[in-house]
């Protein structure tokens, strides 16, 4: 998998995670845990693509 691939697969899943973010919140109750969860993968997978992007740049 080249790294343009990488960065691509991670901005997908990153998209996804937001929907299931907007999902929960959008609950009658939305379940706190589940939130700070998702949230948590999120800015993970943003910290891995721009770690990523700025490799490529140097």
């Amino acid at each position: 998998m080249s790294l343009q691939d990488r960065v691509e697969s991670l901005r997908a899943r990153h998209r996804s995670l937001e929907e299931a973010i907007d999902q929960e919140i959008s609950r009658p109750m939305p379940n706190v845990e589940v939130l700070a969860d998702l949230k948590r993968q999120k800015l993970r997978i943003k910290d891995e693509i721009f770690s990523l992007e700025h490799t490529a740049q140097a």
